[in-house]
């Protein structure tokens, strides 16, 4: 494990440096889609264009890698011990012991060019998952909600990069991010129903840091945001949107972020080597690597998906 230097930044005051350590070389394409199964003690990810699945067992210091067929968007752990993943052409329930993939749906069979990206269970075990284009065109994917039924419903229309995706703890508010906007809009959720209403920017990432990515929430109701282009990781309190703190990440790109071990107190932090030239390459060797620190918060529990098919 490679110990690298990680400056810790708040808004008011000054605090030591962060340690920020290279758990794994992996060098991956686009990794994302960081999620702590707590009850495996195992994190998932993935490499979307690689069509990679990861699974991180820290206490081993063993990553399994699954080759899913298809560009990987996300996955999330079901209750059952399957796991739900999205795919380029739909949702699937994946074995993770046997790699053996049964379809659920692909709402956006008719559209072409586009494909899945981040995603996340809500509180009542519904999984969450948005698509993007390909190619780049604006407002061309949308946010879906699967049921544990297996019904699947648009939630939000004409969404250009589907990203990170959290509910409070009081389960009233969802926290969700369209990359390019540069913002974390907060919506009225009903876990009852599911429903969501009243959207309110919670949350606006200044253009010198970057693009907002992969998303987490902390004990204390604050999100972590991964920040593409900024090289870092940024802690935002989403209920007067200031910036808290700032752990810089040795990557050009990073792309998500999830609480894990065993007490919820280390941070994962996924990265990606795409968008990152020969020249910045020099600065971030490690690039597209996973990896961890310890910031003094812990995070909550992941929500597991509830159905089984």
């Amino acid at each position: 494990m490679i110990l690298l230097s990680g400056v810790l930044v708040t808004g008011c005051s000054t605090h030591k440096k962060d340690q920020v350590k290279l758990v794994l070389d992996t060098q991956s394409d686009l990794g994302e889609g960081a999620v702590w199964d707590h009850q495996k003690g195992e994190l998932i990810w993935v490499n979307i264009t690689k069509k990679i699945l990861n699974i991180y067992n820290p206490k081993l210091n063993h990553n399994k890698e699954m080759l899913t067929g298809q560009m990987i968007g996300t996955v999330v752990p079901a209750e059952s011990g399957k796991m739900i993943v999205a795919l380029e052409n739909g949702l699937y329930q994946l074995d993770p012991q046997t790699g053996s993939k049964i379809f659920i749906a692909d709402p956006e069979e008719n559209i072409t060019g586009n494909r899945f990206n981040d995603g996340k269970c809500d509180p009542v075990g519904r999984f969450w998952a948005g698509t993007m284009s390909m190619t780049g065109e604006k407002e061309a994917g949308a946010l879906y909600r699967l049921d544990p039924n297996g019904k699947v419903t648009q939630m939000i229309s004409k969404v250009t990069t589907s990203n990170g995706i959290v509910w409070s703890q009081n389960q009233n508010k969802m926290y969700y991010i369209d990359t390019p906007t540069r913002k974390v809009m907060a919506w009225d959720y009903e876990p009852e129903t599911g429903n969501i209403s009243n959207p309110k920017p919670a949350v606006e990432i200044p253009d010198e840091m970057g693009y907002p990515d992969g998303m987490t929430m902390d004990a204390e109701g604050h999100l972590w945001i991964a920040l593409w282009n900024g090289s870092a990781v940024g802690c935002w309190n989403p209920e007067n949107g200031e910036l808290i703190r700032k752990i810089d990440i040795p990557a050009k790109n990073v792309t998500s972020c999830a609480f894990g071990d065993d007490d919820l107190g280390t941070l994962y932090i996924t990265t990606a080597r795409t968008g990152t030239n020969e020249e910045e390459l020099k600065k971030f060797p490690h690039a597209g690597g996973l990896f961890k620190t310890r910031p003094g918060v812990t995070g909550v529990k992941t929500n597991y998906f509830k159905g089984e098919f």
